[in-house]
């Protein structure tokens, strides 16, 4: 469930490029963005690293790698986008909490379980 928001987003991120470079063109904090270069090629970057990793993590193959990788973007997004938007917290706490679902995966490594019935 928690790869389902990557996997639309990156959707957004490859189909909607000029509306999501606006985006962060009108952002309070939109430097933020430009320190990983080029927004446009950043946004087709990241749209196609969220998807990669989303079809991961929906699939189970490298959760903690997967996990990483979603909150090595998401955290750049959040602070470009949703921490200059103080007047509404909804999108900012969101992506707080996908963060923790993120962090769960990374500190759980669920490829390597050991079963432990007896």
């Amino acid at each position: 469930m928690l790869s389902g928001i990557f996997l639309v987003a990156s959707f957004s991120h490859l189909l909607k490029v000029e509306k999501t470079v606006q985006r962060i063109d009108q952002a309070k904090y939109k430097a933020i963005a430009y320190v990983f270069g080029e927004p446009k090629t950043m946004v087709i970057a990241s749209g196609i690293v969220m998807f990669i990793a989303g079809m991961a993590l929906l699939s189970g193959f490298k959760t903690r790698w997967a996990a990483g990788i979603l909150a090595a973007v998401l955290i750049p997004i959040t602070l470009t986008i949703q921490v200059g938007q103080i007047t509404t917290l909804g999108p900012l706490f969101k992506n707080i909490a996908i963060l923790g679902g993120l962090i769960f995966f990374i500190i759980n490594d669920f490829n390597n379980t050991k079963s432990n019935n007896k």
